[in-house]
């Protein structure tokens, strides 16, 4: 992946189209995530290519190239959510059927979809796409600690969601020991 950076950043094509191929699948479920849209996911998507395509002579470090396109993404996400709520009203919005392959993700997703915004992009930084706290709070540009703080705060809610439905049991160890 160093070497594909390296490439991009002397303006290389085919070297810049296989990095974003590498990353388009992370890259969707973060803004799936965040927007909760296969067509707004996909937007933010384009629009992340073509910024990075542009600024790539910005990144300042290889070894951050992950961090930065995620930031860019992020940014994007919360451009089409600012659009949205300014264009349309979320009430009159049409509930979209989840369109996910296989049991597990249909599950996942519904799960995160009782997580508030900033929780559900804390949960899926950190558990889907392997971020440290550090890197989540650079990403996000906040507190380390709030990091943990939402981690924290969304666990306790993944929790209690799972234990509405009867999905789990305690184990006895500790409070937050559970088995699925």
């Amino acid at each position: 992946m160093n070497l594909l950076i390296k490439k991009a950043r002397m303006r290389d094509k085919e070297a810049f189209c296989q990095l974003m191929e590498q990353q388009g699948q992370s890259m969707y479920k973060i803004a799936k995530a965040i927007l909760r849209n296969d067509e707004d996911a996909a937007d933010a998507m384009q629009e992340t290519v073509l910024t990075c395509w542009e600024k790539i002579g910005t990144l300042k470090k290889d070894r951050y190239f992950q961090t930065w396109l995620t930031r860019i993404l992020i940014n994007n996400c919360n451009m089409i959510c600012r659009q949205r709520a300014r264009s349309v009203p979320e009430e009159n919005l049409p509930e979209t059927p989840a369109q996910e392959e296989g049991y597990l993700n249909a599950e996942w997703e519904e799960f995160l979809n009782c997580l508030d915004e900033k929780f559900r992009t804390v949960i899926m930084l950190y558990y889907v796409q392997g971020f440290k706290t550090k890197e989540i709070a650079e990403i996000l540009q906040i507190n380390e600690n709030t990091v943990r703080g939402r981690l924290m705060t969304a666990r306790k809610k993944l929790e209690a969601q799972y234990a509405r439905e009867g999905r789990f049991r305690q184990t006895g160890r500790t409070s937050s020991s559970w088995v699925i």
